[in-house]
This record gives C-alpha cells, sequence and structure tokens, in this order.
C-alpha cells in the first residue's frame, strides 16, 4: 500500500541534506562546542557555520539567531521575556483567539500574573488584520504578539503592515511573531518583516524534531531563558544540541536555495486539490487559505475523525486540526465563527516539497470514495 503523506503542517521528513550532517556531527564532531582542544573548536565550526546559514534564511545577522529545541520554546521565551522587560511600562498584550496553544496558554500565565491580553477576532481566513491591531493598540501596549501563517487555516497575517503601523504610532510595544508556518514557506526576511522577535522551528522545514531558533532584534533587551553556562551568548544556557542544529543549518540552506520553485509547487498542487475536490464534492467548503502549503477543506454532514480513518486505510494522512490538541476540536475555527457542522468535518491538508501531482490524484480519489461510502451507510 502506498503511503500518502499529507500532514506537513504538523511536521516534515527529515530530508538528505539534514540527516547526513546530523550523523556526521554525531560520529565525527561529536566535540563539546564549548571546549577549547580540537574537537571543541571543530565542533564550534559546525555551531557557527549552521547559525550563518539559519541566519541567511533569515535575513538577519548571526548574532540575532539564538538556537531552542523547538518553536514552543522560542514563542515562550519570547512572550515570557517580552513581557517581564517591558512591566514597567505597561501590562497590555495584544494577540489573537487563533494563536498556537504555545502562545494562548503561555498569554494565559501572563494573565494570571496582572497582565491584560486583548484576543482579537481573526478575519474570515484566519488571518489577523492591520486595522484590528490599530484599534487595540493603547499607550501601556507593550507586546504584540501574532502568528504569521494561521497553522490550521493557511491565513497569512501582514506582520509587516502592522510592524509599520506600530512605528507610525510610536509604540512601545514590541512585536513577535510565530513564523512557525511561514519560515521557508512564504517570503521573510526579519529586516522587512520589522518584528522584534521571530519564533522558527527546524521539523516543519525538513530538519529533525527538537531544534528551534528565536531572532531577537539587535537593541531588543530581553532577559534570558535558562540561566547556567554562557552558552547562545549567555541567552539560552546548556550543552548546545549538535546534531540537530547542524541538520537545521543544512534544511534552511536547502530550503532556501529552491523555495521558489518549490513554494511555487505546492501552490499548484493546493489549487488542483482544491478544484477536483470542489468537483467531486459540490458540498465541500474550502476555509482559509494564503499560505501555498496548507489546505483546510470541510465535508458538512460528515465527521472528520471518520475521514481520517477511511483516508489513513488508503494509506493517505491527514489531520483534523493542529496535531498539538492530539484529537481536540480545533479553537481556531470555533473563533472564526463557522457553523458546527463546518468545524465538525473539517479536515487539514498540508504539502511539502516533496508532494507530487500524483499523491493530490490518490488524495481525491480516496477522499472521494470515503464521501461515497458514507454517503450510502
Amino acid at each position: 500500500k502506498r503511503e500518502v503523506y499529507l500532514e506537513n503542517a504538523a511536521t516534515t521528513i527529515v530530508c538528505t541534506e539534514a540527516a547526513d550532517i546530523a550523523y556526521k556531527v554525531m560520529t565525527e564532531f561529536y566535540g563539546n562546542p564549548s571546549s577549547t582542544h580540537t574537537k571543541g573548536r571543530e565542533a564550534k565550526a559546525v555551531l557557527d557555520k549552521a547559525r550563518r546559514q539559519v541566519a541567511d534564511a533569515l535575513g538577519c545577522s548571526p548574532n540575532e539567531v539564538f538556537f531552542t529545541s523547538c518553536g514552543s520554546e522560542s514563542d515562550n521565551w519570547a512572550i515570557i521575556k517580552g513581557a517581564e522587560s517591558m512591566m514597567r511600562k505597561g501590562r497590555h498584550i495584544i494577540s489573537s483567539a487563533v494563536e498556537h496553544d504555545a502562545v494562548r496558554k503561555t498569554l494565559g500565565e501572563l494573565e494570571k500574573q496582572g497582565f491584560e491580553v486583548s484576543f482579537l477576532e481573526p478575519e474570515p481566513d484566519g488571518s489577523v488584520s492591520v486595522s484590528a491591531v490599530e484599534n487595540a493598540l493603547r499607550e501601556d501596549t507593550v507586546l504584540v504578539t501574532l502568528m504569521m501563517v494561521n497553522n490550521e487555516t493557511g491565513g497569512v497575517t501582514d506582520i509587516a503592515g502592522i510592524a509599520k503601523m506600530l512605528k507610525a504610532h510610536r509604540s512601545q510595544a514590541l512585536l513577535h511573531t510565530d513564523a512557525v508556518q511561514g519560515f521557508m514557506k512564504l517570503p521573510l526576511s526579519a529586516k522587512t518583516l520589522g518584528a522584534d522577535m521571530i519564533s522558527i522551528s527546524g521539523h516543519k522545514i525538513h530538519a529533525p524534531k527538537g531544534i528551534g531558533a528565536l531572532y531577537i532584534k539587535t537593541g531588543v533587551k530581553i532577559k534570558p531563558f535558562i540561566r547556567g553556562g554562557s552558552q547562545e551568548a549567555g541567552m539560552r544556557a546548556g550543552t548546545e544540541a549538535m546534531p540537530q542544529i547542524a541538520a537545521f543549518g543544512a534544511a534552511c540552506e536547502t530550503a532556501k536555495k529552491g523555495m521558489r520553485i518549490n513554494t511555487e509547487n505546492m501552490a499548484r498542487l493546493r489549487q488542483s486539490a482544491v478544484e477536483r475536490i470542489c468537483a467531486d464534492m459540490p458540498e465541500a467548503r474550502v476555509i482559509g487559505g494564503g499560505a501555498p502549503h496548507i489546505l483546510s477543506v470541510s465535508l458538512p454532514g460528515w465527521r472528520s475523525e471518520v475521514i481520517m480513518n477511511f483516508l489513513e486505510a488508503k494509506g493517505v494522512y491527514v489531520s483534523r486540526s493542529s496535531a498539538c490538541k492530539k484529537g481536540g476540536r480545533s479553537h481556531v475555527l470555533e473563533a472564526m465563527k463557522l457553523p458546527t457542522e463546518v468545524i465538525d468535518g473539517a479536515v487539514r491538508i498540508s504539502f511539502s516539497r516533496f508532494t507530487t501531482q500524483s499523491d493530490i490524484d490518490v488524495l481525491c480519489s480516496a477522499l472521494k470514495e470515503a464521501h461515497d461510502t458514507l454517503a450510502h451507510r
């Protein structure tokens, strides 16, 4: 049975370039990069190269890149320490009702500490408008945290536009964006984006799990997230996860080289899937859109769990919402105020640079078969 993996918004297969360098670091350049002997210097050279590769993909300076264990840690660091660093100037934070739980739950903890959070309502595609942020902005606003690409709908928030708006209002607020789903999927440069902090993750771009990074703009003063040794310029203590870091760097370099072609191909495949699904099942409803690699579609009247199980039996892997929810109901689709039957029948299909038209054909055929089979029960 052929395996058709279309859950790339949850995680991606590790590319050869990333896997090869990870193995090499584990077996050859295994020294501690803080050690001063030859093996340590070899590891330090690998660390420096990976940081340059990630920085090049982000469009920033290497000294603005700090390695973390994942995107969720990067979000926690930016939000907690960003808010703490600004709390003498105010305690108001702007976010949205459709953020990843790494953001939502962290903000919930800050609310318990006396911060006030404005959770903005999303646009019909799951994004957040510049005007909504502007209307919520106050003199005591100290942090704005919004994801660049919604992980369930693919809706794209104009982070650069929000940055320009904050600057025009001379706002003191720090701007953080969770760019985990946008990184290497949409054109992204830290310099043009204008955010003070950017969270990214390795396993969304064909690096291993367990590695992420936080961009902190030069001049932004936030406290260290983990105290101890002098790793990561004293901002995040702990011996660096060298195999994952090297793999992240390699994945960034590879992704950047083929980004234009890969994103165009994913967008084409997404459109192909939309056209066939809507032709085969006229009642199907496409939710959101914008990013080339995420397609949220609903078959109202059918349960997404049943559809997913049917597809899995055919070797096709999709999800109902964010994998982090482990089957829980989507707070994103609820915040978008979609009808219950649309939410309950929604599945998320997500592509990567390894996805082919043949994969889409198998998906659509299996989805049509699921629809027809369920309709006759």
